[in-house]
């Protein structure tokens, strides 16, 4: 029976009791997945048990209905709540791998002044490891890597591909000269709008500063709004401080809500990207690599230039297949001073010391003019664990 209360407020009072008491079973949940953790060290079992979250949702599918709950929203629900537990036992069992990486403080190079997405994503990535952050702005993803090879900071943070506007050209040209190592990724939703300084209408803006990929993401947009200039900045904090500085009716800044809020702007229009479902992949770049346990997924990135005869790339992906490695990603870039040369960046979904890699290393080696492992890391990317169930 549902209980009848006699004001607002105290209908509220209620709600914030529930509140408090989820955040408190969510805490206590997330500390028994650590005790998880430590027995799958000792058994050798993978973070990873798809049946048994596979079985887990469809119970609590099951259980969601005795309460008048749909099954997607009870799905929805869990499915952050296992990714937490899953990144949660990943970033400690990381820690005990790479026990002289355990640092109380690390500087963090990223593009861009606070609440850039750069700036945003290193927060997100570096929350789990249970360290204090000192942030480095930097101007250009040249410095980001400059600033972490001279060791004026530990980590550098760059973006490396949307799912609206594609790989990031600048990165990847980076990564062909650079002795660091990829030690680390994560994946963020990119949630564009447009942001004033000033109370304003849409067509009153003339003017649009923002870093050029925001720009490109959000294109079909713009051009919806008909004869506008498109100012480009080094990063969309730097398009925010501008727009905060000018306090001008007919500009606005392409970026985040909630880092808009830094610089005084409020939204004018938002869900303005070409995509709904916007992300953008950062990978974590450091001095030293990193080893990854076994018992969670990994990703190995390489770096191979092959010969200049039909079926050279051909040849390397049969390595790859014929060995079980899944390929996540493939992407050509020219050799600055070799004309119609290309590099090739390749992704797959293993562990770099397990034995199909190393074998995988072993043979592309005889097949390439040049390879190099950027680097093993953790995979950030948790896919929820499918469930069918019985529409209602």
């Amino acid at each position: 029976m549902t209980k009848s209360y006699h004001s607002l407020d105290e209908i509220r009072t209620h709600v914030t009791r529930i509140d408090n008491e989820i955040l408190a079973l969510l805490a206590e949940r997330r500390q028994l997945s650590l005790e998880v953790a430590k027995s799958k060290i000792k058994t050798t079992k993978p973070v990873r048990d798809q049946e048994r979250e596979q079985a887990l949702l469809l119970r609590l599918i099951d259980e969601g209905k005795q309460h008048q709950l749909d099954a997607n929203y009870v799905t929805q629900i869990f499915h952050t709540i296992i990714e937490d537990s899953v990144l949660f036992q990943q970033a400690y069992l990381q820690k005990l791998t790479n026990p002289d990486s355990l640092q109380p403080v690390v500087r963090v190079s990223f593009l861009g002044a606070k609440g850039s997405y750069s700036n945003l994503a290193s927060r997100q990535y570096f929350s789990r490891k249970q360290t204090k952050l000192v942030e480095m702005s930097c101007s250009n993803f040249r410095d980001v890597v400059n600033v972490v090879e001279t060791g004026q900071a530990d980590y550098g943070v760059l973006p490396i591909e949307n799912t609206s506007s594609g790989s990031i050209n600048e990165v990847y040209d980076l990564l062909q000269h650079t002795s660091l190592s990829i030690v680390g990724e994560i994946t963020q939703p990119i949630e564009h709008c447009l942001l004033t300084a000033v109370p304003t209408s849409l067509d009153q803006i003339d003017t649009l500063y923002s870093h050029p990929q925001p720009h490109q993401q959000c294109s079909e947009y713009l051009r919806t709004m008909g004869d506008i200039r498109q100012e480009y900045t080094s990063s969309t904090a730097d398009a925010m401080l501008q727009v905060a500085e000018l306090q001008l009716p007919n500009v606005a800044a392409i970026g985040n809500a909630s880092s808009g809020e830094l610089y005084g702007l409020t939204p004018l229009k938002t869900g303005i990207a070409n995509q709904q479902e916007n992300f953008t992949r950062f990978i974590v770049v450091a001095r030293k690599a990193v080893d990854v346990t076994p018992l969670i997924p990994a990703k190995t990135t390489l770096i191979m230039s092959t010969g200049q005869k039909p079926g050279s790339l051909v040849e390397c992906l049969l390595v790859l297949r014929n060995l079980n490695i899944n390929m996540a990603k493939l992407e050509s870039r020219p050799v600055i001073g070799n004309p119609w040369e290309e590099m090739f960046y390749v992704d797959v979904e293993t562990n770099l010391k397990s034995e199909a890699m190393q074998q995988a290393l072993e043979e592309l080696t005889r097949l390439t003019r040049f390879i190099k492992v950027l680097g093993c890391y953790p995979s950030e990317n948790v896919k929820p664990t499918e469930v069918d169930y019985p529409e209602e």
